[in-house]
C-alpha cells in the first residue's frame, strides 16, 4: 500500500481521534451522494469527515484481474483505467459519478447482477477506519462479520478507506438484443432461461405496461457494424421499446442510463439541443442538493428500488398495476449469492428463491393524501420483499428491525463506533433523512 495512501488515512484517523464534538458526523466527498435528495435532511448539518482526498486508484492487477482503490473513486474513473487492459468491474452502477464506497454502502446493482449479485459481492477485502481512528483490515477470512456488514451500512459502521474488488474480461463492444414479451409470465420465463443457461453477459429490462415488457440481453463482441451513443438528442432508455438490436462501445453501454434510467429530460427537442449534454445524473443531484430548500416540502415524487422474490413478482406486479400504474419500471435480475448478514434470519426464512427482481420506479407523482412510499413498504411486507434505503423511508422502528438485523449490526457497532458517532442505521435512514 502506498505511503501517500497511508498518510491520507492517518490524517483522517487523527481528525477522528482528536475531534471535540459529540457528533453526529457524516462524510463529505467531491461527488454528490446518489441518494434521493430530501428537503429536510438533518444530515446536512452534521459535522463532516472529509473523504474527498481518498480518490485514487492504487493498483490494477491485469493478471489477477483485480483493482485496489480508495472509496471516493468514481466508476467512470475505474472503467476508463481498466478498459485499456481489457477489463471492467463485474458490476458498474448506471451513473458515472457513483463512487466505489457509495456502491458498497448502498448495495449497488446493475445488469451483470443476474450472475454476480451486487457490487459488494465482487469485493475481496476492505480497509475500514473506526470512529475512534483505528485502522482495521477485513475480508471473508479476516474480521468476516465486519466485512459482510459494511455492505448496506450507509456509513453507520465506519469509514471505508480502501477496497479491493474483482474485474472481468471485456470486449470493446456490447451487442444488445431486445426481446419483447406481452405477459409478465413470458418475461420471467425468459429471465430464468438466461439465468440458468448463463448465456448472456448482461441482462436487464423494462416494463412499459401490463402487456409490454422488454428484456435487454447484452453480449460482449469484438467487432460492431455500427455504434450508437446516447449523449444528446436521444436518451438510451427511449430507444428500448423501439429497437430490436443495438451496438454500443463497452464504455457507453456501462453508462447508457447516465441521462436517466426510465425518463430523460429535457423533453422538448429545442431544450435538448441546447441543454441535453449538461443534464445528467451528476448535474441533477448537485443542483438538488445545493438548492434543497426548493425541493417539495410534502408529497415528493417517488424514487425507489424494491427487491422482490422472483416467485412473488406476479403478486407484487398485480398490486402495482392496480394501485400505482406508473411506467416504465426498470427490472434488474439479482442473483442470491448468500444470505446477507444485514438481513434477519426471520426474513431469510421466508425466502426460497435463487433470484430477486430489483424493480426501480423513478419520478412517480404522489397524489395528495397518499403516502406512496409507505404503501410500497406495506406491499413489500406482504410478499417478503425489501427495498434499498436511498429513498424516503417510513418504517416504524419495530418493523425496520424485523427486516434489517439489529443483532449483527450492534455487534459490529460496538467494535467500530461504540459512541454512535455515525448514528445507527434506523436513525440515519428513517429519521435524520426526514429531518426528525
Amino acid at each position: 500500500m502506498s505511503t501517500v495512501h497511508e498518510a491520507k488515512v492517518e490524517a483522517i484517523a487523527r481528525q477522528l481521534r482528536q475531534r471535540k464534538g459529540a457528533g453526529p458526523a457524516s462524510f463529505k466527498k467531491k461527488t454528490p451522494p446518489h441518494q434521493v435528495p430530501k428537503r429536510f435532511d438533518s444530515r446536512r448539518r452534521d459535522e463532516k469527515v472529509d473523504l474527498g482526498d481518498l480518490d485514487q486508484i492504487l493498483e490494477i492487477d491485469p493478471v489477477g484481474m483485480t483493482c485496489t482503490a480508495e472509496p471516493a473513486v468514481t466508476f467512470d474513473a475505474v472503467v476508463r483505467a481498466t478498459l485499456p487492459f481489457g477489463l471492467v468491474p463485474f458490476i458498474v452502477p448506471e451513473h458515472k459519478t457513483i463512487t466505489l464506497g457509495g456502491a458498497v454502502a448502498g448495495c449497488s446493482i446493475e445488469s451483470m447482477s443476474f450472475r454476480q449479485g451486487g457490487f459488494h459481492d465482487t469485493c475481496l477485502e476492505y480497509e475500514v477506519l473506526t470512529a475512534k481512528g483505528e485502522v482495521l483490515r477485513c475480508s471473508p477470512q479476516e474480521e468476516p462479520l465486519l466485512f459482510q456488514m459494511m455492505h448496506g451500512s450507509f456509513g453507520t459502521l465506519g469509514i471505508l478507506s480502501r477496497l479491493k474488488f474483482r474485474l472481468v474480461r471485456a470486449a470493446p463492444f456490447v451487442r444488445v438484443t431486445y426481446e419483447p414479451h406481452t405477459s409478465l409470465e413470458s418475461f420471467q420465463q425468459a429471465i430464468l432461461r438466461h439465468f440458468h443457461a448463463q448465456d448472456a453477459d448482461y441482462l436487464d429490462g423494462q416494463i412499459f405496461s401490463p402487456t409490454k415488457h422488454v428484456l435487454c440481453v447484452g453480449h460482449f463482441v469484438d467487432r460492431a457494424p455500427y455504434v450508437n451513443r446516447y449523449e444528446w438528442m436521444t436518451a438510451y432508455c427511449e430507444t428500448i421499446p423501439r429497437r430490436r438490436e443495438d451496438y454500443l462501445t463497452t464504455y457507453d453501454y456501462l453508462f447508457r442510463y447516465n441521462r436517466g434510467v426510465t425518463h430523460a429530460r429535457p423533453r422538448s427537442l429545442l431544450a435538448r439541443a441546447l441543454f441535453a449534454k449538461l443534464i445528467h445524473s451528476d448535474s441533477v443531484l448537485r443542483t438538488a442538493n445545493r438548492f434543497h430548500q426548493l425541493l417539495p416540502a410534502k408529497d415528493p415524487p417517488v424514487i425507489v428500488d424494491v427487491f422482490v422474490p422472483f416467485s412473488r413478482t406476479a403478486e407484487f406486479m398485480d398490486w402495482y398495476h392496480r394501485e400505482m400504474k406508473h411506467y416504465p419500471v426498470w427490472c434488474v435480475p439479482f442473483r442470491r449469492t448468500r444470505d446477507y448478514e444485514w438481513l434477519t434470519p426471520q426474513w431469510w426464512a421466508g425466502m426460497s428463491d435463487p433470484l430477486f427482481l430489483d424493480l426501480a420506479v423513478y419520478g412517480m407523482p404522489q397524489p395528495p393524501g397518499r403516502n406512496l412510499y409507505k404503501e410500497f413498504e406495506d406491499a413489500l411486507q406482504r410478499i417478503n420483499g425489501t427495498k434499498t434505503l436511498i429513498s424516503y423511508n417510513y418504517y416504524d422502528e419495530q418493523t425496520f428491525w424485523s427486516i434489517w438485523n439489529k443483532e449483527t449490526f450492534q455487534a459490529v457497532k460496538r467494535r467500530t463506533d461504540p459512541d454512535n458517532l455515525f448514528r445507527d442505521l434506523y436513525t440515519k435512514t428513517c429519521k435524520a433523512a426526514l429531518g426528525l
